[in-house]
């Protein structure tokens, strides 16, 4: 399975959830007792080894707060035949 980091720009985030819904690994939810500099409420990691880099929050951001890196696959060697 690929591997992925979000990064995340709090400051720009207006906590509207729509990555956390979108999130098919749960990566993401609305922080519970900090603000953002704009006073809201912002989205952060809670599972980030789970990420596989699908980019769908970023997809959805509507303030384009996420940046998204996903590790290449490593090739797979092929089975010897005997």
């Amino acid at each position: 399975m690929a591997k992925g980091m979000v990064v995340i720009d709090e400051d720009r985030c207006k906590g509207c959830g729509l990555c956390v819904m979108v999130c098919p690994k749960q990566v993401l939810q609305l922080a519970e007792s900090r603000f953002n500099a704009k006073g809201y409420r912002p989205v952060e990691g809670v599972n980030p080894e789970a990420c596989t880099g699908c980019a769908m929050c970023a997809a959805i951001c509507p303030d384009v707060v996420f940046t998204v890196y996903r590790q290449k696959r490593k090739p797979q060697r092929a089975a010897a035949v005997v």
